[in-house]
């Protein structure tokens, strides 16, 4: 959630820090390398996370970290939110009036609401920890959001927000149990869910790996299923391979999810009777954020496209998309440092500090903070942060290559 930025949505970061610009040091390109020809390449947009609207007429979706919207049967698209920051998985409330969505405008990602109907739109969370989206409650008063506010390791718990306001409810806490993407049945009397593993976070990994392994679990939450301390828990799908984003059928009993359980990532559907087979047959590329329809309709991301399948039958298909609209400016790549800043140092004249994160070192404005600068971006940890008495130089310590060294950065050259 952090939020989440497609891997295809990257742009490079300039900030201004007290009237001069700071960047990150970029790469040479590969075309100016010695032995190495540029081809041409054909542009094509990078589509993401999809929300299908409950009648399946309309998806929602994510590209160039702005949010628009297409007919399910592909075509022009429009633009529905457009912001600097980058805003993912938009989904559809189940009455159709409303579309809930994480923005990182307001840092790590809160989730906010757009009426379909005015425009309108409004904050839903402020918590300072990245949240999740998951879905909605039935009767659409509620989002469901996984979020690491509460546990350690950046794992999740899911909770509950009325959009009507007020504190977020727990719905599930187990410690040190990462318990994400939550799904409320038809009947709102349970709520599906991924637990173990960290796919959460690693949802972008393509190929097996044991870490991204996880279960699908269900939590009765009809009045008096749950003592003051034994929460009525049961596993529908057991570990061994990815088992991600449960949506529940029309019938409130059939649950459809993502695993890789058969070597690709393909969509599953679990039936009443507890078996599970594959209905999608991809045997390759990655299979990401389903969401469903009322009818049935399943709109997926696959190979920076967005692609549907009906779970009557039929052959999944690639939407036919083509953008229609102005999207922001380029988005701020935000990265998460929450309790990670080290080297804190505030310039002789009081106006700025800089720091280091994830072994990078930053600067920010001291009076109105906001988005900070990134001065480096190198595989080398930065540490030891001190100003120059002018407050336009920064030196630091590195140990890039075989040799640990200072260096000077210098503001109004960059």
């Amino acid at each position: 959630m952090a939020a989440r930025k497609h891997l295809l949505s990257f742009l490079p970061v300039l900030a201004l820090v007290t009237g001069a610009v700071a960047g990150a040091v970029r790469p040479e390109p590969l075309g100016a390398q010695a032995g190495v020809v540029a081809l041409p390449m054909s542009a094509r947009h990078a589509l993401a996370e999809p929300g299908i609207s409950p009648d399946g007429r309309e998806i929602a979706f994510v590209s160039g970290g702005d949010i628009w919207s297409v007919p399910a049967a592909g075509g022009e698209a429009r633009l529905l939110v457009s912001h600097p920051a980058h805003e993912s998985r938009p989904l559809y409330s189940p009455d159709g009036t409303s579309l809930a969505f994480v923005s990182t405008r307001t840092g790590n990602g809160d989730v906010y609401l757009l009426s379909l109907a005015t425009g309108d739109l409004r904050r839903l969370t402020w918590d300072d920890a990245p949240e999740m989206i998951d879905g909605w409650t039935p009767d659409s008063s509620a989002v469901i959001v996984s979020s690491p506010a509460r546990e350690v390791s950046s794992l999740n718990d899911i909770s509950l927000v009325r959009v009507a306001g007020g504190t977020p409810a727990l719905l599930t806490a187990e410690p040190y149990t990462n318990e994400f993407f939550g799904a409320v049945s038809p009947d709102g009397a349970t709520l599906a869910f991924s637990a173990r593993g960290i796919a959460a976070a690693q949802w972008w990994r393509h190929g097996h790996s044991h870490i991204d392994e996880s279960e699908i679990w269900t939590l009765d939450l009809s009045p008096g299923a749950s003592g003051p301390m034994v929460p009525r828990y049961r596993q529908l799908v057991a570990r061994g391979a990815k088992a991600l984003w449960p949506m529940w059928g029309a019938d409130g009993r059939t649950l459809y999810f993502v695993s890789d359980r058969s070597g690709s990532e393909n969509l599953w559907v679990r039936t009443p009777d507890g078996t599970s087979r594959a209905i999608t047959a991809f045997d390759g590329g990655r299979v990401l954020w389903p969401s469903i329809s009322r009818s049935g309709a399943i709109a997926f991301e696959r190979e920076f496209g967005i692609w549907t399948v009906d779970v009557s039958g039929g052959a999944p298909r690639e939407l036919p998309i083509v953008l229609r609209g102005s999207p922001a400016a380029p988005a701020v790549d935000h990265v998460r440092a929450t309790g990670q800043f080290q080297s804190l140092a505030v310039s002789p004249d009081g106006l700025k500090l800089a720091f280091t994160a994830r072994g990078d070192v930053f600067a920010a404005g001291v009076k109105d903070g906001g988005d900070a600068a990134r001065l480096t971006r190198t595989p080398a940890a930065e540490t030891s942060l001190a100003w120059a008495p002018d407050s336009r130089r920064l030196v630091y310590a590195a140990a890039r290559g075989d040799r640990r060294a200072i260096y000077q950065y210098d503001f109004s050259t960059r």
